[in-house]
């Protein structure tokens, strides 16, 4: 490990060199199944063919010019993304964390512009992740994140996710601006929000003047098997949406999507990004948006999810005493251990497979949408003989 660098990351022991589709490899040519892919970041696997080709296309044209001029990439992502969703117009910036303060501040800019500017509560939930700049750590459900960074910013309330009256009583105050929430949580544990969930929020929202923002940068593009993971449900759309992550397909390119009416009070001057929306950026966006919206691509992992969560079930039947519960939607899938999760990722790697932490004390799986039935079936494999060791170490140290 370098000296070096920041040491803000507990960093696995692996030095990546290169990926192929489902596969990672390090510095000495060992492999392994990549079930964290960026962390939902490579939707189409490593190094995928098209990705390729369109970022070395776009390198030998143009790589950076500032937003003051038109980037026709943008207009172009932009169009793909106001056609498949609510929205009627997009800002794209970097990364998830941005997109997030970007939603934020149309929110709390949307009630300045309606002569309402005391309405600047956010409210949010426990479990939530939204990233880690200063107001993205505010709006998440983990006190942690903030220790040491000195007090908490104005306007950022915490309820539970199970909450119903408190919930309400929230939205219904005259100081509430918004309200911000992951149809699928990830960091959080994996854990899926009903329909019925979504649409009373929804529902409340819209009754009280209250902008909903959904947090789709980990479950948008494709990871549920929808293209947004809201898009399960009718009636339940939201206001402004970040997305990220996949969005890029491994290259950095984050978003905020809006209606025209949540995102008036966002004018000359009001938001930028000197990066956000660069042209290599956009060439690979484009490229991944067209291969992740294909029917065929959705409808693969829709099928593949389905087998990985059905032999994932059967492998909890079979370790039921270090496996509580197979959760999620899609290629978003927790298990809830009873083994710590972080030993057990290690114990993964030593079999060759790679899964994230998330809370609860889970482990998530993050796979390729293009994962194919044979590779879902070596994946679970892998934890088979991961847990069976889990299980001989906590004998041992009984």
């Amino acid at each position: 490990m370098s000296d070096n660098l920041l040491g803000v990351y507990s960093r696995a022991p692996l030095a990546v060199d290169r990926g192929e589709g489902t596969w990672l490899y390090d510095v000495d040519g060992n492999r392994w199944l990549d079930c964290v892919m960026g962390i939902a970041t490579d939707g189409l696997g490593h190094a995928h063919p098209k990705l390729v080709a369109a970022l070395e296309a776009q390198a030998k044209k143009l790589w950076h010019v500032s937003n003051i001029f038109r980037i026709p990439g943008q207009e172009a992502l932009a169009q793909r993304l106001i056609t498949s969703t609510f929205a009627d117009v997009v800002f794209f910036g970097n990364s998830g964390s941005e997109a997030i303060e970007g939603a934020l501040k149309t929110a709390r800019r949307y009630h300045f512009v309606n002569g309402a500017p005391e309405r600047i509560d956010v409210i949010g939930f426990a479990g939530s992740f939204h990233g880690r700049t200063y107001a993205a750590v505010n709006a998440s459900g983990n006190a942690s994140y903030l220790e040491g960074f000195g007090p908490r910013l104005p306007g950022y309330v915490q309820l539970t996710l199970d909450d119903e009256a408190g919930i309400a009583e929230a939205i219904a105050r005259p100081t509430t601006a918004a309200v911000i929430v992951e149809p699928v949580q990830g960091e959080g544990g994996a854990r899926a929000l009903t329909g019925e969930w979504l649409k009373r929020v929804r529902d409340l929202c819209t009754q009280h003047g209250v902008l909903l923002i959904y947090d789709e940068v980990q479950s948008g593009m494709g990871r549920t098997g929808k293209l947004f993971a809201h898009q399960w449900f009718e009636g339940v759309e939201p206001d402004i949406m970040a997305v990220a992550k996949a969005l890029g397909g491994g290259f950095p390119v984050g978003a905020f999507l809006a209606t025209k009416e949540a995102a008036k009070g966002m004018v000359v001057g009001t938001h930028g990004s000197t990066f956000g929306g660069n042209p290599l950026a956009m060439a690979v966006g484009i490229a991944a948006f067209d291969e992740i919206a294909k029917e065929e691509t959705l409808a693969h992992a829709r099928a593949i999810s389905a087998e990985l969560v059905q032999q994932l079930n059967a492998l909890k039947d079979k370790h039921s005493d270090l496996i509580l519960e197979v959760r999620g939607k899609g290629m978003l899938i927790g298990l809830k251990l009873v083994p710590n999760n972080r030993e057990f990722m290690a114990l993964a790697r030593d079999h060759g497979i790679l899964v994230a932490g998330g809370g609860e004390n889970c482990v998530r799986l993050l796979p390729s949408l293009l994962l194919s039935s044979e590779e879902a079936a070596e994946a679970v494999k892998r934890l088979d003989a991961a847990f069976a060791d889990a299980r001989t170490r906590l004998a041992k140290a009984a």
